[in-house]
This record gives C-alpha cells, sequence and structure tokens, in this order.
C-alpha cells in the first residue's frame, strides 16, 4: 500500500530517512494550525500539554549546556514552532472549556484539572495571583532584559563582521591557515550574525506569547462567565467557581512553558565565552574562591548570632559554607604541593611530526644541579632578575633589545659548572660556588685569601672562592667580592657585548625598524626598505657592532645611510662613512671627555708596507711572518698602553683601517682601530707608543 505512495512522492528507500526529516517541519506547522480549528478530545490535550512542558524542558536543557551559540543555532525556529505551539493548545483548550466546562473541572482534560485544583487548591482567586506573578516574571523581567540583550548583541556582531572578516583574511595572507579554514571561519562568523539578528526578532515572539497569555486568560474567563449563565442557567457564583477556575489552570498549563522558554533565550543571548558550558562556568566563576566563601559564612553566622533571628538556620548554612570552603582551599594546597605530571611518554611506533623540532635557541644558558637555586625564586635565587638587568643594560647601552636568555639544567655538567650558549654553540664556560663570594684581583694586591684559587670567567682576572664570613676581609685588602648571581650575569654581559653583532639578527633588525620608526616615523618611511633594504641595514649595524661602536643613536645612522645610499650600496663603504659621522661618539666611548688622545701608531715604514699588501689590486696579500710580527706586537703595545691607564687605540690611515682591525681583531681583542677621519677636529692626537715591527 506505501509503495505506489512511495512512488509517487520519488521516494526510495536511501531518501526515506532524508525526506521524513526535511517533511517533518511543515507537518508539524500544519498540524498545530489544524489544533487551532479542530476540536480536541481531552485525553489529546492531555497529552499535548504534557509534551509541550517536555519540550520547552527539553529546550531548556540544551541551552544550559550548550558551549557556544551556534551550537544551538535553531532556537530562534525552536522559540517560534514552540510559541506557535503554546498559543495552538490554549484557542483548543479554550474552547473545550468554553464548550464543554458546564459539565465539571474535568472537562478539559486531567491536566488542566489538576493545575487548578492541586497547584491552587481550587481557589481561582489564588490562581489569578500566582499566574498574575508568572506573568510579571517572564514578561517584565525575563523577556524584557532578553530583549534587550539579543538587540545589542545582534548590534554588537554586526558592527564586529568587518573587523573579524579582516584578520581571516589577515592570517590566511601570513599563511596560518589555509583556504578551508578561511572559508570555515567566514561562514562561522556570517551564521554567527544570522543568529543574533535572528534571537533579536525571535525574542519578539517570546514577548508577545506572554502578552497574548493574558488576553486568553480575560478572554477565556469572561467568556465563559457569559456562557455558564446564559446558556447553561448556571449562577454566577457557580459560573466563576467553574469557569474561571479552568481558564486559570489552562493558563497555568501553558504559562509554565512559556517561562521556561524565556528563561532558555535569556540564558542563550546572556552567555559569555566559548570555552565552558553554563553550568562549569557558573560552578568555577562563582563557587571556585575559598576566600569569597568563607567571608560569605563568617557573614551568615554573624546574622545567626543576632537576637531574634533563625539561630539554627542561619548557623547550619554558615557551617556547611565554611566546610566548603575549608575542602576548597584544602584542595587546592594539596594541588599546589602535588609534583607536577611527567610529560606522556611519546608512542613508540608514532610518525615523527614537525612538533618533534626543537628551535634552537639564540641565547642559551646551562647550570649543573647545584647552580639551580640560583634560578629558583623559593630558593631566594635572584640570577632571572639579575639577567633581565643585564638585557635592559644591554638595549640602554648598545642600542638594540637582544634575545631571551633560555636557562635549562644539564646533568652532563659539574655540579656547580654553567655554560653560555649562542645559537646552539658553546661561548663561554665558568663554576660557581653556592653560598661562596668571589673575591676578584683588580691588580696589585698582594695579599694572600684562603679559599679556592680560580679566575675571573668574564676578565680572566686572578680570583679566590672565599666563605661569606672573609667578605669585610677580602674587602678591605682591595678585592673585588661578588656573588655567584653577580659572577654568572657578569660572565654573560661581557659575552653578549662581545657577540653583540651575532645577536643581532634580522628579527632584532626590524624590531629596532620598527622602534625607531614610532620616534621619527618619516624618516625610516623615506629611507627603509626604499633606499636601503631591510638586510643591508642589518649588515652595516653588525660591523659598527664587531668593532664595537654602540647603534643606540640610529636617528643619525639612518640620516647618514640616507646621504650616502645613493652613490654607495656596499654594506663595508656604508659602515665606513656612518663611523665618520659618528666619530665624536665613537671617540667619546674609547676615551671618554678628553680632548687630547693618546694613540698607538705604526712605524712609518711598516705603515707604508701594510697599506701596499692591503690595498694591492690583486688582493689583501701580506706576508703571514710580518702579519704574525704584526698581531704580537700590537697585542704587547696595547698591553702596555693600558697598564699606564689609557685606552689601547691604534689610529691608522682610513684605506687600512678596516682590513687592520679585522687582522689584530683575534690576537688583542681590546685594541681599538681609528682612522685618521674618524678623530674629530675638536680633538687632539698623541702618539704615545709605536708599532714598529719590520718585515
Amino acid at each position: 500500500m506505501l509503495a505506489p505512495l512511495q512512488k509517487w512522492l520519488g521516494l526510495n528507500s536511501a531518501s526515506n530517512a532524508r525526506t521524513a526529516i526535511a517533511m517533518a517541519a511543515p507537518l508539524f506547522i500544519l498540524l498545530v494550525l489544524a489544533m487551532m480549528v479542530l476540536p480536541l478530545p481531552p485525553l489529546a490535550l492531555d497529552i499535548l500539554f504534557t509534551t509541550n512542558i517536555a519540550i520547552a524542558l527539553m529546550v531548556m536543557m540544551v541551552a544550559a549546556n550548550m558551549v557556544k551559540p551556534l551550537d544551538f543555532a535553531a532556537f530562534p525556529i525552536v522559540i517560534l514552532l514552540t510559541t506557535l505551539l503554546r498559543l495552538s493548545l490554549n484557542v483548543a483548550s479554550s474552547r473545550v472549556v468554553l464548550m464543554e466546562g458546564h459539565t465539571g473541572p474535568g472537562a478539559a482534560g486531567a491536566v488542566i484539572e489538576s493545575f487548578g485544583q492541586f497547584l491552587i487548591g481550587g481557589n481561582f482567586a489564588v490562581g489569578l495571583i500566582v499566574f498574575a506573578i508568572l506573568v510579571v516574571i517572564n514578561f517584565v523581567v525575563v523577556t524584557k532584559g532578553a530583549e534587550r540583550i539579543a538587540e545589542v548583541s545582534a548590534r554588537f556582531t554586526l558592527d564586529a563582521m568587518p573587523g573579524k572578516q579582516m584578520a581571516i583574511d589577515a592570517d590566511l595572507n601570513a599563511g596560518i591557515i589555509d583556504d578551508k579554514e578561511a572559508k570555515r571561519r567566514r561562514a562561522e562568523v556570517a551564521e554567527e550574525a544570522d543568529f543574533f539578528g535572528s534571537m533579536d526578532g525571535a525574542s519578539k515572539f517570546v514577548r508577545g506569547d506572554a502578552i497574548a497569555g493574558l488576553l486568553i486568560l480575560a478572554i477565556t474567563m469572561i467568556g465563559g462567565f457569559i456562557i455558564g449563565m446564559a446558556q447553561h442557567g448556571l449562577s454566577a457564583g457557580e459560573a466563576g467557581s467553574t469557569y474561571v477556575l479552568l481558564a486559570v489552570g489552562d493558563a497555568l498549563v501553558a504559562q509554565i512553558p512559556a517561562l521556561l522558554i524565556s528563561v532558555s533565550a535569556a540564558m542563550v543571548v546572556s552567555r559569555v565565552g566559548k570555552d565552558n558550558p553554563v553550568s562549569q562556568q557558573i560552578g568555577t566563576q562563582v563557587f571556585g574562591s575559598p576566600r569569597s566563601i568563607a567571608v560569605t559564612a563568617g557573614v551568615i553566622g554573624v546574622l545567626g548570632l543576632i537576637p531574634g533571628m533563625p539561630h539554627g538556620v542561619f548557623l547550619l548554612i554558615a557551617t556547611a559554607l565554611g566546610a566548603g570552603a575549608w575542602w576548597m582551599w584544602d584542595r587546592q594546597r594539596k594541588r599546589a604541593l602535588a609534583p607536577p605530571a611527567p610529560p606522556a611518554a611519546p608512542e613508540p611506533n608514532a610518525e615523527a611530526t614537525w612538533d618533534d623540532l626543537v628551535p634552537v635557541d639564540t641565547l642559551g644558558l646551562e647550570v649543573g644541579y647545584r647552580l639551580i637555586s640560583l634560578v629558583d625564586k623559593s630558593q631566594q635565587g635572584d640570577l632571572l632578575t639579575r639577567i633581565k638587568g643585564v638585557r635592559r643594560k644591554f638595549a640602554q647601552d648598545v642600542g638594540f633589545l637582544p634575545p631571551a636568555v633560555h636557562i635549562r639544567d644539564n646533568l652532563e655538567l659539574k655540579p656547580g659548572a654553567y655554560r653560555l650558549l649562542l645559537r646552539g654553540a658553546v661561548i663561554g664556560e665558568g663554576e660557581a660556588y653556592p653560598g661562596q663570594l668571589l673575591a676578584i684581583n683588580p691588580g696589585g694586591v698582594t695579599q694572600k685569601l684562603p679559599g679556592t684559587p680560580t679566575t675571573d670567567p668574564a676578565f680572566g682576572l686572578p680570583a679566590v672562592w672565599i666563605d661569606e664570613r672573609q667578605r669585610e676581609a677580602a674587602q678591605m685588602a682591595g678585592f673585588t667580592v661578588v656573588d655567584c648571581s653577580t659572577v654568572v650575569a657578569t660572565h654573560l654581559s661581557h659575552l653578549m657585548q662581545v657577540h653583540a653583532a651575532k645577536l643581532l639578527g634580522r628579527v632584532e633588525t626590524q624590531q629596532l625598524v620598527e622602534h625607531v620608526t614610532r620616534l621619527a616615523p618619516k624618516l625610516i618611511e623615506d629611507v627603509v626598505p626604499k633606499m636601503v633594504a631591510i638586510p643591508t641595514l642589518q649588515k652595516v649595524l653588525q660591523l659598527l657592532l664587531e668593532e664595537g661602536v654602540h647603534i643606540r643613536d640610529m636617528r643619525s645612522i639612518v640620516e647618514c645611510l640616507a646621504e650616502h645610499a645613493a652613490v654607495a650600496t656596499d654594506p663595508g663603504e656604508l659602515a665606513r662613512r656612518v663611523r665618520i659621522s659618528l666619530a665624536p661618539a665613537i671617540v667619546q666611548q674609547i676615551y671618554g671627555p678628553v680632548r687630547e688622545l693618546d694613540v698607538i701608531a705604526l712605524e712609518p715604514e711598516l705603515e707604508r708596507l701594510v697599506a701596499q699588501a692591503l690595498t694591492s689590486p690583486h688582493g689583501a696579500a701580506l706576508d703571514p711572518g710580518v702579519a704574525d710580527t704584526l698581531t704580537r706586537s700590537a697585542a704587547e703595545t696595547a698591553r702596555r698602553q693600558e697598564d699606564l691607564g689609557h685606552p689601547a687605540c691604534l689610529l691608522v690611515p682610513d684605506v687600512i683601517r678596516a682590513p687592520m682591525a679585522r687582522l689584530l681583531r683575534r690576537a688583542a681583542p681590546r685594541l681599538r682601530v681609528l682612522g685618521h677621519s674618524e678623530i674629530p677636529e675638536t680633538h687632539s692626537i698623541r702618539i704615545g707608543s709605536v708599532i714598529g715591527a719590520t718585515a
């Protein structure tokens, strides 16, 4: 019998389920509309009223447990359908009440009778008051607030759509997401806007339902009173007690599901956050603070002690709250003291992923297990604070913010040893003894101190590890006394200064440009990257840093590059011209505020020989013997110059300044090399030492 119907409708076994689901909503609307026209028996009304209450409860449970609004995207149409169902039931029940109400309180079914008898005790005056209270709660409080929230949410969501779409486009252009994910996010943004717009309109259904329920009650009461007296010969008291009681019971049966739907709508539009259900949010945020619960318990307990108050109830609740607060505090304390869970071991047969690739830290510090106390704040370790100060001081002196220092323990090291790494390569090592002090001999101290002889890891000065009680004696003898954290931090600071050029990567250069842009936006806009590309700027700055020239005056550096970028593109030539521009600052960095500069010079014949070798058109070709003698003599001369209290600075012609600096950098790292054009006109020179080695 069903086969011809399925054939006529074009159905098959594969599409039956989809077709049934697609036809469910239209059939439901047709049935609801039929209920307004066709009379229903009392049993059907009981079933439909019970179903209406069950649907309202189910909707409220879904609204309470959803995580984000789009989890219940069908809620606006659900509001429409449930409102239509309640109104049709009101019409159907009102018809039965008016037609069969004279037969007794059970004329409209057992559900309406029970609401009229049990809930309000058969007193229609009480029923009217209860119904009026429910209407006030629903219409004035819940519905009014939900309507306002829905309106504001719809407006804000629509206003935020362009920004969200731009953020999606930015993530797509940056490669963070692919086309498929971008399409999904755009659709989600559009659906969210449609949802809040629909909720703004659907809230009017709830508001209208409350008004309709009030009007239907009044019409049913007045109509039943007239019908009972005019058609069925009932007295005024009998008509009132019969029809009014049935009308109130009918109104209560419909008003309770309406209140549930109103509360569900308010929960959907008023929730904030998309991570947890409402119950979990409330439990975490309202009942997650033991201090708040303890204070509440104290206030309730004090109220319970006031004469005339119900002591038992107040003290019972205060005790329960206090016990709950103590239990929560104890659980939090145990959780804080519990050791951290070990990282999950990778599955032995798991495929390799990009997450297995750990990037190399730009700056790293590895410590032995005895030095862990230096970085543990619970053991009063202040090394982290010292390192932050080192980075801040480096940025203020050198001119750019260095990368963060990543600290980790290394069981392969000696217990008191530490190791400094630059991009995974060791650039410095040392050993420290927590609880002891390092007494450094700055030179000239002859007194011996009991302790462990060593060498200052930063500058190579002789030093001794001593106990705390010897601090005062060491200081009186002329030693410089520092603690373990200072030793490590000073060593780190020194190595950062030495390797400043390697610390200035592309990321740091870009951040430096962005920082200067905030101070001189027009200057940077005209020069970088229009005239000087970021890689060229980075190389110029690295060449300056390699020779200890600070780059704090970025404005002057960029102005100099703007002046010469049109005629010179080589980073070395640009760095030379920048050095000339920064000559006063470079000289002051070396000599301080003095006007007469005590310099080291090359013997004229040696200078001519070196100039010919280093500036040869066939390439620099300095004889190895001459180069070795020159470097050894330069190192010895620089040491003597420093012993005399003068800076070690070699003055050479401009054409050989850069190659001479590279040649002498390894043998005499503290020797600075200046060109003739880098001496400001306001300063004079005095040759204090001469390097006179011969070929």
